[in-house]
């Protein structure tokens, strides 16, 4: 008979045996993606604004077309040879001010449910030290206006809150969009 175990946190040794599918670039190594490389920047703050120094961002995208390179897809096993090249996936440490960065692609929009249209996101997982399990978000792209608002999901979210999930534009070819656990200005996390 098996017996429950104590729960354990995500941490703080996370990194042990992860740190070998870091990805910081998900375009390294694709010279002929039909898509413009973009720069996503933020930090990850607790409650208090302090920075968390040791936790890991993860994300899984569709590429420029919305096809996931998943076989449960219905567009992979279509897909063109650079689509089975762009993995989607990326992973990065947060560093000692809370900070992190990705270079990967603004994925298409992808299916919904009913036929409809998801707006073009990331799906972003969270890991850090004192977490039961780690924390699912998305991220959504500032110059998506129309497909943010009928996105079948940030439909769901409050709409003062829907902000904590749209990424800005600093102007400098560079979209900001930071991570606060708790608090003012908490981000949306959602619960699957």
């Amino acid at each position: 008979m098996l017996y429950p175990t104590t729960s354990q946190t995500v941490g703080p040794y996370l990194h042990i045996g992860l740190s070998g599918l870091n990805c910081a670039d998900l375009t390294a190594g694709l010279p002929h993606l039909e898509a413009t490389a973009i720069v996503i920047e933020g930090r990850v703050t607790d409650g208090q604004g302090n920075p968390v120094p040791d936790g890991m961002v993860e994300l899984w995208q569709a590429d420029a077309r919305g096809v996931y390179r998943h076989p449960d897809d219905p567009g992979f096993a279509s897909a063109e040879s650079q689509s089975a090249s762009f993995t989607g996936f990326g992973r990065v440490p947060t560093e000692p001010d809370g900070s992190f960065r990705f270079t990967t692609i603004k994925p298409g929009p992808v299916a919904g449910p009913d036929g409809s249209q998801q707006a073009p996101h990331l799906v972003v997982s969270l890991f850090m030290r004192g977490l039961l399990k780690h924390l699912s978000t998305r991220m959504y792209f500032p110059d998506e206006t129309r497909a943010n608002e009928q996105d079948w999901i940030l439909s769901k979210v409050p709409a003062a809150r829907r902000e904590t999930l749209i990424a800005h534009d600093t102007g400098s070819g560079i979209l900001r969009w930071n991570v606060v656990l708790q608090g003012s200005g908490e981000t949306v996390f959602f619960d699957i």
